[in-house]
């Protein structure tokens, strides 16, 4: 495998060099090279935080990583130098759950979400001065925000209280909002949601999902806003035939590809690609496993037919592709797709670490040791072969393809399910205690908001940046204990969003 990897390699130098092969498709295939996926390593540690992070997410250019966390703030960082470009209080009284930069506004827009149930707004002013806005409320928390594909106005979010709300800048309120009904007879039901995708191929399609087996897609084109019955009537819905019946089962991510396939994270369960041809339509029926299967393997030969019989809890024609390995079942975690046309799919685990599967065959090609307890949350470079992680621990890791080596997988995977291992964090809440962040203690954020001069001393990162006292298998024996800031904060932090 290595020999025929620098083979082919060579031959894409080569190709490029005599004009076979154009630079945008050169990038392509080096981006999603197993190779490079093979030598990820820690680059840096992001250290800042005083919490919890609960999410990472790049702007567009990708030379900025925002992050947010249990300590309420939202960071501004230069991952490539670790420096703090710009830390601010978003103004949240609970446990910053999401935090994403707008599309073209020049990294001055900002929206967040988080525990206390908010949604606010927050903008960029001169000279690094920050102003932030309550937009709308809702009545639980907020676990995840969605953001209309190139537009720099329009998101939505969604709430264990199951309401999807619809919000627009310009009107800098939630215009648009249905609740979230379930299929059982109990038609009163609501479903407390953990999770929301936008299709980047149709943004009038976007899918949510939480707590019960189905993935529901709606079409924004079809809805009757401000209609009596309060609630949305969804496009089609997505099901794992083997998830019915009594059992309690939610679902924590979801993500869409650039081909428009659905991948779903269930907790306690697995991972599961879906194309749109396997939806269930608008009205499903209740169905037995055998049923359900026999409508599912009509459908989605493509994905199915790379797959193999142990990667399929059923026989290979009968439903999507499935990713098993990691364990999710402590936190509401993520899941994203990684490489230039989505070819491979990444998660985090309950046993800290990071699993990566190709998405064709669903094959386990790397784990890697990410946090000493969960890795919640795994963000993709919008450009190159770089990952964003984070978890229970205070720091953010970035990951580059820098290893002299190859990775191999590790022969214990397996000790990732065992149960008595892991120790249980409640969905959305920490570990740590909730109170108001003191902004007194922050000596790098001065009283507008913004970067200031000093900085913590550099501090240079041993060979892995972990413990070479643990072997990163359990997730017992947890530690008060953690290193010195290794980040430092930008002299001219605010220089960027100084418009003087």
């Amino acid at each position: 495998m290595p020999r025929r990897s620098v083979h082919t390699a060579i031959v894409n130098v080569w190709r490029r060099e005599v004009g076979d092969l154009s630079n945008r498709n050169f990038a392509l295939r080096l981006g999603a090279s197993q190779d490079l996926v093979l030598r990820l390593d820690i680059f840096r540690k992001l250290e800042k935080h005083r919490g919890c992070v609960n999410t990472v997410s790049f702007n567009e250019d990708g030379d900025i990583l925002v992050s947010g966390s249990d300590d309420k703030r939202v960071i501004f960082w230069d991952w490539q130098t670790g420096c703090v470009k710009l830390s601010f209080y978003s103004d949240h009284h609970g446990n910053v759950f999401q935090a994403k930069i707008m599309p073209y506004t020049e990294d001055r827009s900002i929206v967040t979400c988080a525990a206390d149930g908010q949604v606010r707004h927050a903008q960029i002013l001169e000279r690094g001065q920050v102003e932030t806005k309550l937009l709308g409320t809702h009545d639980d928390r907020v676990h995840k925000l969605a953001i209309e594909p190139g537009s720099p106005h329009i998101f939505y979010t969604c709430g264990e209280d199951a309401l999807v709300q619809h919000f627009d800048l310009r009107t800098g309120a939630a215009t648009q909002r249905f609740t979230c009904r379930s299929l059982d007879s109990d038609y009163r039901q609501t479903i407390p949601l953990y999770a929301i995708a936008i299709d980047p191929r149709n943004p009038n399609l976007f899918a949510v999902a939480g707590s019960d087996e189905y993935t529901r897609l709606f079409d924004i084109r079809k809805y009757k806003w401000g209609g009596s019955t309060g609630f949305g009537q969804p496009a089609d819905y997505y099901r794992r035939s083997h998830l019915i019946g009594d059992e309690p089962v939610s679902i924590t991510g979801l993500a869409f590809s650039d081909q428009s396939e659905l991948l779903v994270s269930y907790s306690n369960e697995f991972i599961y690609l879906f194309t749109r041809e396997m939806g269930l339509g608008p009205n499903p029926a209740p169905a037995s496993p055998v049923s359900m299967g026999s409508v599912a393997g009509e459908v989605g030969s493509e994905l199915q037919s790379a797959a193999s019989p142990s990667d399929m809890d059923e026989d290979v024609n009968s439903g999507p592709q499935v990713y098993k390995g990691h364990r999710n079942f402590e936190t509401v975690k993520g899941v994203n797709f990684f490489g230039p046309k989505c070819e491979y799919v990444v998660s985090g685990s309950d046993c800290g670490r990071i699993f990566i599967w190709k998405k064709k065959g669903g094959e386990l090609i790397r784990v890697i040791e990410a946090d000493k307890y969960v890795v919640n949350c795994i963000e993709s470079h919008p450009h190159t072969t770089v990952l964003a992680s984070s978890g229970i621990e205070n720091d953010i890791k970035i990951w580059t393809p820098k290893a002299l080596d190859r990775a191999t997988l590790p022969s214990n995977i397996e000790k990732v399910m065992i149960p008595h291992r892991f120790r249980f964090f409640p969905f959305g809440d920490s570990h740590d205690d909730d109170e108001d962040y003191d902004d007194s203690d922050d000596d790098d954020v001065d009283s507008n908001g913004f970067s200031g001069d000093d900085s913590d001393d550099d501090e240079e990162e041993d060979g892995d940046g972990f413990d070479d006292s643990s072997d990163g298998l359990s997730c017992d024996g947890r530690s008060d204990s953690h290193d010195d800031n290794s980040s430092e904060v930008c002299a001219d932090g605010d220089d960027d969003f100084n418009d003087g």
